[in-house]
Formats: structure tokens, C-alpha cells, sequence
């Protein structure tokens, strides 16, 4: 019948949607988070390597087709994998923050060597914190560079300028350094603060020391040598982004820009540009006061590499006189609190999309508000999560509580329906249209059993996007074994918990709360009336299963989600039942679940 078909199809789409969830985005991300796990500060044997040049000369790249000046050439530095050996090879100034420690590299004075302090590999505080920035010369060369162009000339103030520094400089939230450089018949003053995050401000002061008049352009960019491994292109984007002026977010994918090489924006005042990964970033924020021109790019040349940048409008500088330009860069975790306090202090246009909240973030934002206010409260995302539960189901309440009443009425008038299916067993039509008089008069929703679960869909897409993409849910423990709300159950029943020392595949990983979940799924279901019809009797009955190994390799957090709202569900629906005098045949169904079938007599 017709409510039949619209329940069959309303679950067929749920499960649809998990099912490829599964295979085609959580399968994938966990394969990568794997491999990143196994990558140190140097890449393994086997990754990408160049050749090595001696040092100075000039590095054969691909031109940017663009039509104004580039900043994409620097010297060919020697390769190496070591890389305290590279850190130790040239004049450095000390970064060092309640955030970060690395140095700034007095050779471009490039920000080149950056860790994260409070953020590790894994989940043990042992084990080695974050690399986010590598000099040019490591496989993974990761860096931010700002500079200056002379029209014609090129970058007289970049990768070779060699930058003098007070002795003892060292770079710290409450102590700016100043490097100074002369080139060109301009001495430029550069001094670079950094706050106690992650926002550095590099500041240019450049005196014209010359007869004639000097016209310069003010230049950053942020460049990558090594290729992430990108854990999915459905839940979150990784790769090259920016806001420039009025136009809104752009996103270029690694694989788009390395088919297209290029993508040129046009001119903007305001904005900013850079480098995203799942938790982490690197971007620029020009000046806002003068207007720039940007680009993405994908060089092919001896190293291939992905850049964005920026050049500046001109700023024309008097003999005896001088101009200061000003450049900000961010650099470090993706934290929410941070990123939207520097769009709001700043002025920095729509920073808070450098966190990929997705289409549906008018649910997503607000999801993680709530979930990061409660755990202000209990000290605890796990129990931040079943609090939020608990708010949810008394903001669906009126929706799950007429389901929940439709379903008792139901289950009330099902030896009439039974009566009915025998009395017109042989006109299906008729029984069809008896049924739905019956059903119309009662006020009884035939499908009103699968709404609840439902309604959980797309609560259940924005906490796990909440769980995906915020780095405040990166290794945030639970009770127990569950030491990162994040990641999956480490647990599985196949290796009776990790008593028997084997290597499970992932689909056989069904960890303690999965089954929890499985359960709790599946004693809800036994709650509502049998179904009639033969196909939903089956769904309703493999379905807890099915969910069981499909969310075994979604975050534990979102599987105490589902657990706990099951929970409830139960509680809920069984005390409404009992107020509409329908009888709890729990046990009931469950003892016809399990009992053999008699086989039908024959002759």
C-alpha cells in the first residue's frame, strides 16, 4: 500500500546515504588518517625527491601565465632530509609562544620552522607535536615569505635577501623583532610580531636612501612543496582558498589547480589567502587599505608545488622619504574561538569560513556552540554530547511525542486490522481502502514508526561534521577506552577487545559502543507493532544490524549520540504508550523474533 511504499522508501534513502557515508567518505578518511599517523617530520623513503643543486643557482620553474610581475622564483637550495641539520645551517631568529616554537629563517626571512605546541600525532602527549611549516630545502617544505617588487626588476626584497637581526633576537608575543636589509638604495625595517596564537604582523618600513624615486609593490605568498593526503572531498575541503573582497569564498582543490596551473582573482581590497588542511592553515592577509591582485598556482617545474599570492598596488616612494606596508599571517590550529575573534578584532573579511562548516552550517555552527558551552560546563565533550541529546529530544518532543501516540493507537487496533486483513484477504483492494478508513479515523500514521529515527538524520549529519572538522574534537577523550571522541571505537568484539593480539580489517572493528548502539537500536524497534507486511518485518529486523557495522567506523562521539537518543527513545515512546493504553509487548517481540517459525502443514 501506499504508506507501506513511502516507509519502505523514506528507510531504503536513510540507509542509502549511510551506506555510501561509509564506503565512500569513512573508509577513505580513516585510510588516510592512517597514513598521516605514519609520516614523521621527514617524508619516508620513497617520497618525492629532487635532485640536488648547488645552492645559489636559480631554480628552473614554470612561469605563472600571468600578465604582471611573479614571486614564484627562489634560489635552488641543497635537498635534504635531515631536518635539524637544515635548521642548523643558517642564521635564525627564535619563535617562541604559549602556541608555537620554530624560527624565522634570516635568509628571506621567511617563517619556515613552526610546531604547535598543544597539539600532538596521537592521542599520547609523548609522542611528537604538529609540524606545520618546513624550510625549502625538507620534502615537505611548507612556508610564508612577504617581500617587495620593484616593477621591472622583480623581487629586489625576497627568497635572497639576507635580513641582519639584533643579537639575541628572539621572537615572543611581548618582544617584536626588527631585521634590517639594504638593497637597491632602499634600507628597509622589517619588524614582526606575533600574539599569543597564531597571527603573526609583519610589518615593513622602507626608506628611500637614493637620489631617484622608487616605486615598490608590497608581496606575500604561502607555498607547499608536498601534496597532503587529503582524507575526503565530500565532508571537508582541503587545499587552496581565499576571500578577496566582495566576491565570497573561493575553494581550489589540489586536483583543479594541478589540471588548470592557475586561477587568477580579480583585484580586491580586503580580503585574505592560503593553504587549509583539515585542522590546520596558513594563510595572508594583505593590507587592507590597498588593493591587491592574487593568484593560485601549480608550478611543474624541478619541484612542483602549489602557491598562493598576492601582489600589491604600487606605493611610489620620494628620495629622503619613506612608506611602511603592513602584511599579517596566520598560521596554526583552526580554532574556532580564535578564528572568529580575529575576524571580529581585525576586520578581516568572512575568516571564520577558513573552518569548513558546509552548506547546512545554520545547524552545524550552532551545534558546535552548544556543544562547546556545555563543556565549558562539565569538562567533558563526551558528556557535552548526551546533554545536547537530551536538549534535542524536548526540541523534537511535540514531533516524536504525536509519532509515538500514532504508533500506540496502532498497536491498539491491531486485532481489528487483522480482522480485516482475513475478512478481505481475497480483494486487496478493498482491504486497501478499508484499511486507510480505518487508518483515517483513527488518526493513525501507518509510516509515523520511522519518523524518530528520521529526524535524527540530519542532527546526525551535523554532529558528525562537528566532529570531523573542529580541531576542539581532535583527540578529546570520553570515560574509558574512548580517549578520542573523533575516531572510532578502538575496541572489537572479533578480537574479544583487544585480548587476542591480531590486526582486524576495518569492517570487522565493532567496538563496545557500536554494539551498545546495535542494541538499543534494535529493542526500539521491537517496541513498535510488528509490521504486517512481510519486506518490513525484515527491514526492521536486519536494520539494527546493518547500522552496527556501518557505524563502527563513524566517531565514537557520534555513536554515543545515537546510543544515548536511543535511550531515550525508548523511554519516551514506552511511557507514552502506557498513558494511551497500548500494551508493552516487548518481551513479546522479542520472544517471536527468535522463535523458530513452524513450517506450514502441508496438504
Amino acid at each position: 500500500m501506499e504508506n507501506n511504499r513511502n516507509f519502505l522508501i523514506a528507510m531504503a534513502l536513510s540507509i542509502a546515504v549511510l551506506v555510501g557515508w561509509q564506503y565512500f567518505v569513512v573508509s577513505p578518511r580513516m585510510d588516510a588518517q592512517r597514513q598521516q599517523a605514519e609520516t614523521t617530520d621527514a617524508q619516508p623513503k620513497g617520497s618525492l625527491q629532487t635532485p640536488q643543486t648547488p645552492a645559489g643557482t636559480q631554480q628552473a620553474e614554470t612561469a605563472a601565465p600571468s600578465g604582471r610581475e611573479s614571486v614564484i622564483s627562489s634560489p635552488q637550495l641543497p635537498m635534504s632530509e635531515d631536518r635539524q641539520a637544515v635548521l642548523a645551517s643558517g642564521q635564525r631568529v627564535p619563535i617562541d609562544t604559549p602556541q608555537l616554537t620554530g624560527s624565522i629563517n634570516l635568509a628571506g626571512a621567511r617563517i619556515d620552522d613552526l610546531r604547535l605546541k598543544n597539539y600532538h600525532e596521537t592521542v599520547d602527549d609523548s609522542s611528537p607535536t604538529i609540524v606545520l611549516l618546513s624550510p625549502e630545502q625538507l620534502p615537505n617544505a611548507y612556508f610564508v615569505e612577504t617581500g617587495l617588487i620593484v616593477p621591472g626588476k622583480g623581487p629586489v626584497v625576497g627568497a635572497s635577501t639576507q635580513w641582519q637581526a639584533p643579537e639575541g633576537a628572539k621572537l615572543t608575543p611581548g618582544t617584536p623583532v626588527t631585521l634590517t636589509a639594504t638593497v637597491d638604495g632602499m634600507t628597509v625595517d622589517r619588524t614582526i610580531a606575533v600574539d599569543d596564537n597564531f597571527m603573526f604582523t609583519v610589518k615593513d618600513t622602507i626608506e628611500n636612501t637614493g637620489s631617484s624615486p622608487v616605486t615598490v609593490k608590497p608581496y606575500g605568498r604561502v607555498t607547499r612543496y608536498s601534496k597532503p593526503e587529503v582524507a575526503s572531498t565530500y565532508v571537508l575541503f582541503e587545499g587552496l582558498l581565499g576571500v578577496f573582497g566582495d566576491e565570497g569564498l573561493k575553494e581550489v582543490k589540489y586536483s583543479a589547480i594541478e589540471e588548470d596551473k592557475k586561477d587568477a582573482e580579480p583585484k580586491a581590497n580586503g580580503g585574505w589567502l592560503g593553504i587549509t588542511d583539515k585542522y590546520w592553515a596558513t594563510t595572508l592577509i594583505p593590507e587592507g587599505s590597498r588593493p591587491f591582485d592574487s593568484q593560485f598556482l601549480y608550478m611543474t617545474g624541478q619541484r612542483p608545488h602549489y602557491q598562493t599570492e598576492f601582489v600589491s598596488d604600487p606605493i611610489d616612494i620620494a628620495p629622503g622619504s619613506s612608506a611602511t606596508t603592513t602584511t599579517r599571517s596566520f598560521a596554526g590550529a583552526k580554532v574556532v574561538d580564535i578564528i572568529d575573534g580575529y575576524e571580529e578584532s581585525l576586520g578581516i573579511k568572512q575568516f571564520g569560513q577558513l573552518i569548513d562548516w558546509g552548506w547546512f552550517y545554520f545547524i552545524t555552527r550552532p551545534m558546535f556552540h552548544a556543544l562547546d558551552f556545555f563543556y565549558t560546563l562539565v569538562g567533558n565533550f563526551g558528556v557535552a554530547i548526551m546533554i545536547v541529546t537530551v536538549i534535542l529530544k524536548l526540541f523534537f518532543f511535540p514531533l516524536a511525542n504525536k509519532s509515538y501516540k500514532s504508533m500506540a493507537r496502532m498497536k491498539t487496533m491491531q486485532p481489528k486490522i487483522t480482522e480485516l486483513r482475513e475478512r478481505f484477504k481475497d480483494d486487496k483492494q478493498k482491504q486497501q481502502q478499508e484499511m486507510m478508513r480505518i487508518y483515517k479515523e483513527e488518526k493513525i500514521n501507518p509510516a509515523a514508526g520511522c519518523w524518530p529515527m528520521l529526524i535524527q538524520i540530519p542532527v546526525f549529519f551535523a554532529l558528525y561534521k562537528v566532529l570531523y572538522v573542529t580541531i576542539e574534537m581532535r583527540h578529546a577523550p570520553f570515560f574509558g577506552w574512548i580517549q578520542d571522541l573523533a575516531a572510532p571505537d578502538p575496541t572489537s568484539v572479533f578480537n574479544l577487545f583487544g585480548l587476542i593480539p591480531i590486526t582486524l580489517p576495518h569492517m570487522l572493528m565493532i567496538g563496545v559502543w557500536p554494539i551498545v548502539m546495535g542494541i538499543t537500536m534494535f529493542i526500539q524497534m521491537r517496541l513498535n507493532p510488528t509490521p504486517p507486511d512481510p519486506t518490513q518485518q525484515m527491514i526492521f529486523t536486519w536494520m539494527p544490524v546493518i547500522f552496527t557495522f556501518m557505524l563502527a567506523a563513524f566517531p565514537a562521539g557520534l555513536v554515543i549520540y545515537w546510543s544515548w537518543n536511543n535511550t531515550l527513545s525508548i523511554i519516551q515512546q514506552s511511557v507514552i504508550m502506557k498513558r494511551n493504553g497500548a500494551k508493552i509487548e516487548l518481551w513479546d517481540n522479542l520472544r517471536n523474533t527468535f522463535r523458530r517459525r513452524e513450517k506450514p502443514s502441508e496438504g
